[in-house]
């Protein structure tokens, strides 16, 4: 039986191709030869921000095709891209798999693509080539982007199935994008995406039964596979778009046990000058270690973002990197909690290792994940903002106070740990769901 070979493609964001990079890491462990298509942009931003770049090897050839915009376009309004993705890629891909096919072999035995990349099924299908479907968010939100054929005309809070978590209209991917124009755009966008996934083979997602059962009992068709944390794979940093600063494990091994508070919002959030600085010194108030990630574009701020004297009062205490290896991180025995945006990938990962979370979400789904967290799963808390929208320094202090004085919080946390480690071994479901997902491909 020849080698299965797997050409994956992500939707071009940090929260989409590290859960990409996750699944072929996964189908390596498999005896997979796997074919990851970037971006030229993201290809680059990935090979530099490696640690070791000869780490992957052969084990997964990274590769890349242009994403129809140049260098100075605005590669973070999602309308834009997604369009030109659409306008230039399709052709880019069909010559990259011929060229994979003429030039090197083997040929392509199945395409995995984003969900959010549904033409690129049309293109494999074109080629004759079997086609999956990945999703690197929540069930939820998959299946609700799959439920609307219009766009809401005004925001209300909604409830497609009983046991279902409620969303605001207002935090629909569509809805995040400027003015209704550009709504209008993106929503056409994902409607026709909608359409081309049709064609799919599989339906797999970045989920679990313990986390979704009213949505996958809703939509049988959706497979849950995570959470996909490969432990096996961990002193990777392939995937990521910074380099890690892994001295922080260092930092962390000086800690007490269950002392440190984590934070750290992603690949996107960012902060008004003033939410900065209430948050440092919200940070300060508690009294307790902390590490901190910050991008250097977290805020808009050019010179030192800080309260004056700050990193000089939170020396020894405080911790601040660009960015850190987070599966690492969270998995580092002297983590107490988690200050997340709450991004399905930083969910899945904090939720994973048993860590109770403060939720700030900034924008789309993180909202949604948020109700899982804090009113769903009960492993976290939201912040109440002031009438300016701003958390203050007090309200940090006595959310961070509430979290690690109930111990119900750490109990729940712990025992949904136990439950996700437990689908994923042999027997679990999501185990059963990849190990026929491989069984299907190899069969091809």
């Amino acid at each position: 039986m020849s080698i299965p070979h797997v050409l994956v493609i992500p939707c071009s964001a940090q929260g989409h191709v590290i859960p990409f990079m996750a699944v072929s890491k996964c189908l390596i462990e498999h005896g997979v030869r796997v074919t990851f298509v970037n971006t030229d942009f993201i290809h680059r931003r990935v090979i530099d921000a490696l640690a070791d770049k000869d780490f992957l090897g052969d084990r997964i050839h990274l590769v890349s095709i242009p994403d129809g915009l140049g260098p100075g376009d605005d590669r973070n309004n999602f309308g834009i891209l997604l369009e030109a993705n659409f306008q230039v890629m399709p052709a880019k891909l069909e010559d990259l798999i011929r060229d994979i096919e003429e030039k090197e072999g083997p040929k392509i035995t199945c395409l995995v693509a984003d969900g959010n990349m549904g033409w690129a099924l049309q293109v494999a299908r074109k080629m004759n080539i079997p086609r999956a479907v990945f999703w690197p968010a929540s069930a939820a939100l998959w299946h609700w982007e799959l439920a609307f054929q219009r766009i809401p005309i005004q925001h209300q809070m909604f409830q497609l199935a009983l046991g279902m978590p409620t969303m605001n209209t207002a935090h629909l991917a569509w809805a995040c994008v400027g003015d209704l124009a550009a709504q209008k755009t993106v929503f056409s966008l994902v409607v026709r995406n909608n359409k081309f996934l049709e064609v799919a083979d599989w339906l797999i997602c970045n989920s679990s039964p313990n986390f979704e059962s009213a949505v996958l009992n809703f939509a049988p068709r959706i497979l849950p596979v995570g959470p996909l944390l490969s432990s096996h794979w961990l002193e990777s940093s392939a995937g990521y778009f910074w380099p890690e600063d892994s001295n922080c494990l260092k930092w962390l091994d000086q800690q007490p046990h269950k002392s440190v508070i984590y934070v750290a919002f992603g690949s996107f959030t960012v902060f008004y000058q003033i939410q900065f600085r209430e948050l440092a010194l919200g940070l300060e108030l508690c009294n307790k270690p902390f590490l901190r990630v910050v991008r250097p574009d977290t805020t808009e701020e050019k010179d030192d973002a800080y309260p004056k004297g700050f990193k000089e009062r939170i020396s020894g205490r405080g911790k601040l990197v660009g960015w850190a290896p987070q599966q690492k991180v969270l998995a580092h025995a002297s983590i107490a909690c988690f200050v997340s945006h709450c991004g399905w990938n930083s969910t899945m990962e904090g939720a994973s290792n048993g860590i109770p979370f403060l939720c700030w979400p900034y924008f789309t789904d993180q909202f949604l994940n948020e109700t899982y967290i804090s009113d769903m799963w009960r492993v976290g808390l939201r912040f109440k903002r002031d009438e300016s929208g701003i958390i203050r320094r007090s309200e940090f202090k006595c959310k961070v106070d509430q979290l690690l004085d109930d111990v119900s919080f750490k109990i729940r946390s712990s025992d949904i740990k136990e439950k996700l480690a437990k689908v994923v071994d042999e027997g679990g479901e999501s185990h059963k769901n990849f190990s026929d997902f491989i069984q299907w491909m190899k069969a091809l």
